[in-house]
């Protein structure tokens, strides 16, 4: 990146973020404080109103704006390509605010360039087909974006897919199942499905839960401070009590595997043998329908419990429709 775009950049990340320091710039930059320190001299000689504090760092006037941008081709097709994917996989609130920001885009284009990115824009398709938002969904997200702006907590009732592992929490002195009590600090979308990561009371540690599987969802008057070292990508799998797995795939289907993997994979290695995959995983039922999914063509080296799982899983299966055939045919 040239000085004269890093310059520009600079403003536009200044006015996206109400402080930023100079080795956060420096880091988002890839560069030195010093230079850092050059450039906001640099704009401050400009005319740019900046505003410094020990401490806290650089941060532009309140009321200052940049002047009306222009974009490249790619530049504006990822901003309207983006618009219409966030169209596709947000509730109606948001869906009609990325309309209008693409809209608004496409209508600040010059006629040759707005030309070009309708071109691209009828070449390149993202299918949201098979994963339509559900109402219950979209309404849990509106909620939920309040309770994380707000700082709010929340109650819910989750459905966990594995009955051992249920809870049950006293709610006015009643026995509630499945009741939790969390702190809301952000919302990922993942393979089709919303989820929010928040600090669940009950288990006293940040948790990862699937929106569709939350129910009875109520804002408390409660709030909460949000831990300023977050980081919402990171994974919550590696808990006091969960274990590796380690899984030999055939040759035959490695590829495939490769090409659907589990959430819960870790690495990968090529072997003589096939592909050896390590998973990390707080239960069994997490991966044993993935890896039933897969039939004859894997070997489970350990853990030994999950490898006596898969035989019992299989002798039940055979056992099913071997009496379902014999009574066809009796």
């Amino acid at each position: 990146m040239n000085r004269t775009d890093r310059l520009l950049a600079i403003v536009l990340e200044l006015q996206g973020k109400r402080w930023q320091r100079a080795e956060d710039l420096a880091h988002t930059f890839e560069t030195s404080k010093r230079t850092i320190y050059r450039d906001i001299q640099a704009l401050g000689q400009a005319g740019v109103p900046l505003l410094s504090t020990p401490g806290r760092g650089y941060s532009l006037m309140e009321g200052y704006f940049l002047p009306p941008l222009s974009f490249s081709t790619d530049e504006a097709t990822m901003l309207l390509l983006g618009s219409g994917v966030m169209a596709q996989s947000f509730d109606a609130q948001y869906r009609a605010a990325a309309q209008s920001a693409g809209r608004k885009i496409s209508g600040v284009l010059p006629e040759k360039l707005r030309v070009e990115v309708e071109s691209l824009r009828e070449r390149i398709h993202f299918g949201f087909e098979g994963n339509v938002l559900r109402p219950d969904v979209a309404a849990k997200l509106q909620q939920l974006r309040r309770a994380i702006v707000e700082h709010t907590s929340v109650r819910f009732r989750y459905h966990t897919r594995y009955p051992a592992h249920s809870t049950q929490a006293l709610r006015d002195g009643v026995r509630v199942p499945n009741a939790r009590e969390a702190d809301p600090y952000a919302l990922s979308y993942l393979n089709g499905s919303w989820y929010l990561a928040a600090y669940c009371h009950l288990r006293k540690d940040v948790r990862n839960f699937r929106l569709d599987r939350i129910e009875d969802l109520t804002l408390l008057e409660r709030t909460f401070e949000r831990p300023q070292d977050f980081q919402a990508h990171k994974r919550d799998l590696f808990e006091p009590g969960s274990f590796d797995v380690r899984v030999l795939f055939d040759a035959e289907v490695a590829r495939w595997v490769r090409e659907t993997p589990s959430f819960y994979t870790i690495a990968e290695e090529e072997t003589p043998d096939g592909l050896l995959l390590t998973l990390h995983v707080r239960h069994e039922d997490e991966i044993i329908q993935w890896l039933l999914g897969w039939g004859r063509h894997l070997h489970v080296l350990e853990p030994e419990s999950l490898r006596k799982r898969i035989v019992a899983e299989a002798e039940a299966l055979l056992s099913q429709h071997r009496a379902a055939t014999l009574s066809a045919i009796s």
